[in-house]
């Protein structure tokens, strides 16, 4: 009888599935191939090196979205902003990266709205060639960088990059501008981060005190430290006046 139970069901099973596997032979499966052929025009070997450019260049887009824009500042003061607090896994990590890219997008419109008007679109419509598009899309990053950037730290990249005084701005390479501005960046994030660190660090030193003054010495600062920072922190509007003053120090 059981043998007869599993025939039966192997019989049902092959039968229903039977219209599905003849759909699917039916139809056509797509075929990608690859292939590498000898070029016989130099516009052949002009397109090739266009596509590895590209390629090259979107794998390095994370770094240069990291390097030429508002991100580090402010990924540096929510981190710190987090160490403050004493919070271990809240906020978590994704959410400060996310709120972070979205502050970024939010300050850089106005420049990548530029580099969009007078590079990319022209560019698109075939108006200008690729290495006009290059050199008006980047000066309004360059212009960015620029303002954001201390004469002290751009001289010094100058002076390890072993070139000349530069007369103007526009006599910088873009190369020099870079690390210039990401050193500046980390700086203002570490002095924000330093003011940030004030209250919370005085609000440990004063549950400290108290709790040695009370004898009880068993009992961690941390755990009644941590609703009082957060209390303040919320008193104070603290996300208001965090990302106020974050997007008010690129302007």
């Amino acid at each position: 009888m059981k043998k007869v139970l599993i025939l039966g069901l192997i019989s049902v099973c092959l039968l229903s599935a039977a219209p599905v596997l003849h759909a699917q032979t039916s139809i056509p499966i797509p075929k990608v191939t690859l292939g590498v052929d000898k070029a016989t025009k130099p516009q052949d070997v002009a397109v090739t090196l266009q596509i590895l450019f590209f390629m090259t260049i979107l794998s390095l887009a994370p770094a240069i979205l990291i390097m030429t824009t508002a991100f580090p500042r402010i990924i540096v003061v929510f981190y710190f902003l987090k160490q403050a607090l004493g919070t271990q896994s809240m906020p978590p990590s994704q959410l400060f990266i996310g709120l972070a890219l979205f502050l970024t997008f939010f300050v850089m419109a106005p420049t990548w709205s530029k580099v969009n008007e007078t590079a990319f679109q022209p560019y698109l419509k075939n108006q200008i060639t690729l290495d006009s598009a290059y050199t008006i899309g980047v000066k309004p990053i360059r212009d960015f960088m620029l303002r954001q950037t201390r004469e002290k730290d751009l001289a010094m990249m100058v002076h390890l990059a072993n070139l000349r005084r530069p007369q103007t701005p526009n006599d910088i390479p873009t190369y020099v501008i870079i690390p210039a501005f990401a050193i500046n960046e980390l700086r203002i994030g570490f002095e924000i981060g330093f003011l940030i660190f004030i209250p919370f660090m005085m609000i440990d030193m004063i549950v400290a005190s108290v709790l040695m003054s009370m004898g009880m010495m068993m009992l961690p600062p941390m755990m009644i430290s941590l609703p009082m920072k957060i209390l303040l922190f919320v008193l104070v509007d603290g996300w208001y006046l965090l990302v106020g003053s974050l997007v008010q120090s690129f302007r």
